[in-house]
């Protein structure tokens, strides 16, 4: 995998800033105040530093950065002024050290650190998730003039409390690292059997890992899941991935939708953009991220991640629309468009992880549908639920982690779009509230008195542009939310 950049933390006295070579970061405050290391850069500079944060090209806001070419008295290539802004808090910082990231480029770089040792953390947290890049199908040689990544040293008067600061974040980073890894791989690589393989091999991190077949569904009745697949030459899967940490409690239950290629099946996609249904596994992909960090960071709660990985080709045994299936928990759906498949996929998921682990909560994951996009744009995931409190507690941990998130209701009306004249329930309710009627669908499958939160992730999944914190392509979105809402409602204080 993608592996995050490893940054050592120093004192001053181990890297004087005049003998830096490569890129030299320093950082800015309120209305360009100097912080120590800029102060030290300007000086250095004959006041360089102070002349490029007076300019009125240089607003001061939280994430603007200025590059000094080759500047005088340094050794180093370049210098980058970035500002913290007026409130340097967590999202603040992680911005500042996002822009560090990709103002510094490759090649060596030295941060200088401002505030206390959470802000340089965060600061550090964010360079290492924007210096993020897939390049695994990359055919690299000398004449495309690219640098290697070189050292990064973060300078801090705190340099030891920093470094204790970050390494739950550096934890974090790789867990994010892995979803985003996950997302962009192509579907001729990540089967549903090389999937299950990854998330195997994390067994050596501590994880318990069940892996359930086709043969094993059957058995269990996980039929709706099951004829999703039935078209692909890639065996469906059930991957279980249990972090026992916080004792005898209940665990969180994690669900994530695993379609490592959609086509759509028979109510096939357009070709244009088609390619881009490689990443319609995300859910999947963010609970074996989330599940990843908190078996590095030793989390101390007990959380459980269950991911459906099915692929959903076009072939003679394919599902039709019309085909009645029954689900595990007994219900019968009428399956009325093939490419609505990921709620069936997350039925039995769900099913089979309350009848297993009897959950204190659940959180079910999916790129589920073109309406939240609609709704939302990509800017905000689709939060919907049946707990009030449990909605909100994963909302401000989602603010706090600087991934936008945002409720959607739920009502009983729109359950009679759902209505099917031959069975239980239809798998679509038509194009009005797509998305809405997709969560009554999958709420159909939660064991009353269940808190349970659906997130609609088809939007904030992978972006043809860069985020704050990530380059243009798959974003890892939700893996640092969800850490953030075991650390603060799960996670054992003892």
């Amino acid at each position: 995998m993608t592996s995050p950049v490893e940054i050592d933390f120093v004192a001053p006295e181990a890297a004087p800033m005049a003998e830096r070579a490569g890129s030299l970061v320093v950082f800015t405050l309120k209305d360009g105040a100097l912080t120590p290391g800029a102060a030290e850069a300007d000086g250095r500079t004959g006041g360089a530093v102070g002349r490029l944060v007076g300019g009125k090209g240089f607003k001061g806001k939280a994430g603007e950065a200025g590059v000094l070419a080759f500047p005088h008295g340094l050794k180093a290539d370049r210098l980058v002024v970035v500002a913290l802004g007026a409130a340097p808090d967590g999202a603040a910082a992680r911005k500042a050290g996002a822009a560090a990231a990709k103002a510094a480029g490759a090649g060596a770089v030295t941060l200088w650190g401002a505030g206390g040792p959470e802000t340089q953390a965060e600061v550090a947290f964010g360079f290492a998730l924007r210096r993020y890049e897939f390049d695994a199908y990359k055919t690299k040689g000398d004449e495309d003039g690219a640098k290697e990544p070189g050292d990064v040293t973060f300078v801090s008067e705190e340099a030891e409390a920093v470094a204790r600061v970050s390494g739950p974040l550096a934890a974090l980073a790789e867990g994010v690292f892995f979803t985003r890894d996950l997302v962009s791989e192509p579907a001729n690589v990540l089967t549903t059997g090389d999937f299950a393989g990854r998330l195997a091999a994390m067994e050596e991190l501590g994880l318990e890992i069940d892996i359930l077949g086709a043969e094993e569904m059957r058995a269990l009745g996980m039929n709706a899941l099951l004829a999703v697949g039935m078209a692909s030459d890639d065996e469906p899967k059930l991957v279980v991935m249990k972090w026992n940490g916080g004792g005898d409690e209940a665990p969180l239950c994690l669900v994530g939708k695993g379609v490592v290629f959609d086509t759509g099946g028979v109510s096939i996609k357009p070709a244009a953009g088609m390619e881009e249904m490689t990443m319609d596994m995300g859910g999947a992909g963010v609970v074996s991220g989330v599940m990843r960090a908190l078996a590095l960071r030793k989390a101390k709660a007990n959380v459980v991640g269950v991911v459906g990985l099915v692929e959903n080709m076009v072939a003679g045994n394919a599902q039709r629309p019309g085909d009645i299936v029954r689900s595990m928990k007994g219900d019968t759906i009428e399956v009325i468009n093939t490419d609505a498949e990921g709620r069936l996929v997350l039925a039995d998921a769900l099913w089979y992880a309350q009848e297993r682990f009897k959950p204190a909560a659940v959180i079910d994951l999916a790129t589920l549908t073109g309406a939240i996009i609609i709704a939302l744009g990509h800017e905000h995931a689709g939060v919907f639920s049946n707990d009030d409190d449990f909605a909100a507690a994963f909302l401000d941990a989602a603010k706090a982690s600087g991934e936008g998130a945002w409720r959607m209701p739920l009502a009983p009306a729109y359950d009679k779009l759902l209505k099917s004249r031959l069975a239980d329930m239809k798998n679509v309710g038509g194009r009005p509230a797509g998305s809405i009627t997709a969560a009554q669908f999958i709420q159909r499958f939660i064991k009353e008195g269940t808190p349970w939160i659906h997130l609609d992730i088809a939007g904030v999944t992978l972006l043809s542009k860069e985020s704050d914190v990530a380059p243009a392509g798959a974003t890892g979105w939700g893996v640092r939310a969800l850490d953030r809402l075991v650390r603060d409602r799960y996670e054992s204080r003892g």
